[in-house]
C-alpha cells in the first residue's frame, strides 16, 4: 500500500458515506460499509466490525463482515473481556499479535485462536473526548498488523466516530457511560468468582476461566450470572 493511498482511499469512503447517515438504514447501515471499508483497507485483515450501544445500552457488533468477526465479537461481550472491549474502555489501541502467545484475555483469546483468528486490531471510536464504542479487524494470520496498520485504522476510526456521533441519540453518551461501568462491574465479578474456583479447584486462572464459559453454555446464562453464582457459593453440579 502507498503512502497515500490510505488518506485517497478514506476520502472516498466518506464521500460515499456522507449521505447514509441521512437514510433509513443510519448508522448501522455506516457500522457496515465502515467494517467493510476497514477490511480493504487494512492489509492483512480477513474480517472486521464495529461494536456500538444498541438502542438498550448493550455493547454489541452494530456493522460487521460477519462470519468469524459476529462470532468473536459475541464471545468478548459474553466474557466481558476482549481487545475491543478493552480499546473501548480505555480509549487506546489494542495489538493482538498472536492470540496462542497473547495472555492478556486467556479466555477469549483461546477461543479466537480456535475459530483461526491469529492477530487482532482494535481501536476506540472516540469523539469529543467520549468513547462511542470500537472498530476492529481480525486476521488468519499470526502478526498481521503493523503501527503502518493500526495508523490507517486509527484515520478510519477517527473520521467515523465523528460519522456515527452524529447519528447516536442526545442521550448515548450517559448510557455509554453507564455501560461502561457496569462492564467494569461485571469484569471485577468474573474475576473475583475466577479467583474462588482457583482456590477450589486448585487450577489456574485460565482453566478457571474456561469452567466459567463451559459453565454459562450449559446452563445458557451470561457469564455474569455464573459468576454470581460462585460468588454466592450456590451449589451448581457445573462448578
Amino acid at each position: 500500500m502507498e503512502t497515500d493511498s490510505p488518506m485517497a482511499e478514506l476520502s472516498m469512503v466518506f464521500a460515499r458515506l456522507s449521505g447514509m447517515l441521512l437514510s433509513e438504514d443510519g448508522a448501522a447501515g455506516a457500522a457496515r460499509r465502515l467494517a467493510e471499508a476497514a477490511c480493504v483497507l487494512v492489509d492483512g485483515a480477513t474480517g472486521a466490525g464495529v461494536s456500538l450501544l444498541d438502542e438498550a445500552g448493550r455493547r454489541r457488533t452494530t456493522g460487521s463482515t460477519g462470519g468469524s468477526v459476529d462470532a468473536a465479537d459475541a464471545l468478548q461481550y459474553e466474557l466481558g473481556e476482549g481487545p475491543c472491549l478493552s480499546a473501548w474502555a480505555t480509549g487506546v489501541a489494542q495489538r493482538v499479535e498472536d492470540t496462542t502467545e497473547d495472555r492478556r484475555w486467556p479466555a477469549w483469546s483461546a477461543a479466537a485462536a480456535g475459530a483461526g483468528i491469529r492477530a487482532v486490531l482494535s481501536v476506540p471510536l472516540v469523539r469529543q473526548d467520549r468513547a462511542l464504542g470500537a472498530m476492529k479487524v481480525y486476521a488468519a494470520a499470526p502478526h498481521a498488523f503493523t503501527a503502518q496498520e493500526e495508523q490507517v485504522l486509527s484515520l478510519l476510526a477517527e473520521a467515523a466516530a465523528v460519522l456515527l456521533g452524529s447519528a447516536l441519540a442526545p442521550e448515548a453518551p450517559n448510557r455509554l457511560s453507564a455501560s461502561l461501568r457496569a462492564a467494569l462491574a461485571d469484569r471485577r465479578a468474573i474475576d473475583l468468582a475466577t479467583g474462588m474456583l482457583m482456590e477450589r479447584h486448585g487450577t489456574d486462572a485460565q482453566s478457571a476461566r474456561v469452567t466459567l464459559l463451559h459453565a454459562s453454555r450449559a446452563l445458557d446464562l451470561p457469564m455474569t450470572r455464573i459468576a454470581s453464582r460462585v460468588l454466592e457459593r450456590a451449589p451448581d453440579p457445573e462448578l
